[in-house]
């Protein structure tokens, strides 16, 4: 009997100890917190950010002309070919003009035959002059002789003698008119010979500024007519273009025009060439084209060594606006557009806090963020699916690789 009860006590006190581990056991797993997810998460950091476009264009020399001719002629010699680099001032070619000769020979026997007359008229003067000087000699006598012996120069002979004297002087004056213009003769002479030396000079042609020979029309003894109007067939001798510095002419869209500014520096990429050059924004026409709506705005990149050719195709990010030290963040951290734009804040505590913000300049990499956050903040980046206001979340924070930078 004894026995029994003890079995018995035994079997309750088990029971109580299993019940009691079972509770134990069930107690943890219904007080169980929820797992924390994890998020990835950015710091808003201040940066310079650029706006910029992409634009694209082609090469033009810097300037290009087609070398004239001022005069007739035949070539006599073509000293360059296609391809070939010149220099300001370098002889090109030379024509042959015969008649040029000619004109050269008939203005100096015009000269002198000037000259000749110019002489003439020189001794002229001097005889005239001797001639008034015995007449006006003559009438101061008599005259005299007339002042002492009243009547005995009848006073006919006295206005004889007046009259020669006024008769040389006449002369006098006449032979000066003429060799004044016997001299501006030489002068108008030797004017009509500088022209023909000047003309004479043309027939020499040679390069307007340093470049390159990028076309060649004529060919020795070809003849050439003198490139003097504009409605005239004359044919060209060379074309000669200037590369070394190069043109690129952008255009740019309408809604871009009001930030563009000269002396802007740029980079042109050169597919062709797998490599980048510098550039400089020159210039702009300051006027929209209607049919593009688009402002051409050139650029000037220094070809020294003229590995970049004329016809190129190149891009080029034109930076527009430039906005420094400002709180910016991912593009993939904003949500929304406009008036509805807002982050996903992480607090101190893991939790989730929905700001609405504004944002600024966006660039490729980054958003400037305005008002509603501010530096060192923690914001969700990624996918916020399923995230709502209060959610106790784990923040990862990734490395902002956007070239922001901490002041």
């Amino acid at each position: 009997m004894t026995i029994h009860r003890y079995a018995g006590a035994l079997l309750a006190t088990a029971l109580g100890l299993l019940g009691s581990a079972c509770a134990r056991h069930e107690q943890p797993a219904s007080a169980a917190a929820i797992p924390e997810a994890s998020v990835a998460a950015v710091r808003v950091a201040r940066a310079d950010l650029t706006g910029s476009i992409t634009l694209t264009g082609d090469f033009i020399p810097f300037q290009e002309v087609d070398v004239m001719s001022k005069v007739a002629g035949y070539i006599r010699a073509i000293n360059v070919d296609v391809g070939d680099r010149v220099h300001p001032g370098e002889v090109l070619a030379t024509l042959e003009v015969p008649e040029m000769e000619n004109e050269m020979a008939r203005a100096r026997a015009a000269i002198d035959q000037a000259k000749s007359q110019a002489a003439q008229a020189e001794d002229e003067v001097h005889r005239t002059e001797s001639a008034y000087q015995m007449a006006h000699l003559s009438l101061t006598r008599i005259q005299n002789v007339a002042q002492r012996e009243p009547g005995l120069v009848p006073q006919q002979q006295v206005d004889e003698v007046h009259s020669r004297d006024l008769e040389s002087e006449a002369q006098v004056a006449a032979a000066k008119s003429n060799l004044a213009a016997a001299r501006q003769r030489i002068e108008v002479m030797q004017a009509d010979q500088d022209r023909l030396k000047t003309m004479q000079k043309y027939e020499t042609i040679t390069a307007p500024f340093e470049g390159v020979v990028t076309k060649r029309y004529a060919n020795t003894g070809a003849m050439i007519q003198a490139g003097t109007a504009s409605q005239s067939q004359a044919m060209p001798v060379v074309r000669v273009s200037q590369n070394n510095l190069l043109r690129l002419i952008l255009p740019v869209p309408e809604s871009s025009v009001a930030q563009v500014s000269i002396g802007r520096t740029v980079s042109v990429r050169v597919s062709a060439l797998n490599r980048t050059f510098n550039g400089r924004v020159a210039r702009f026409t300051d006027k929209v084209q209607l049919s593009t709506r688009t402002m051409d705005t050139e650029v000037d990149v220094p070809n020294p060594s003229l590995a970049l050719i004329p016809g190129m195709y190149a891009e080029v990010d034109l930076a527009l606006q430039e906005h420094r030290n400002v709180l910016a963040v991912p593009p993939d951290a904003i949500d929304g557009i406009g008036a509805n734009t807002r982050v996903y804040k992480v607090d101190a505590q893991g939790i989730i806090h929905i700001v609405p913000v504004q944002v600024g300049l966006e660039t490729a990499g980054q958003v400037e963020i305005r008002q509603g956050v501010e530096e060192g903040d923690r914001i969700v980046a990624g996918r916020r699916n399923g995230l709502k206001e209060g959610d106790h979340v784990k923040p990862v924070v990734a490395a902002f690789l956007n070239a922001a930078r901490s002041n």
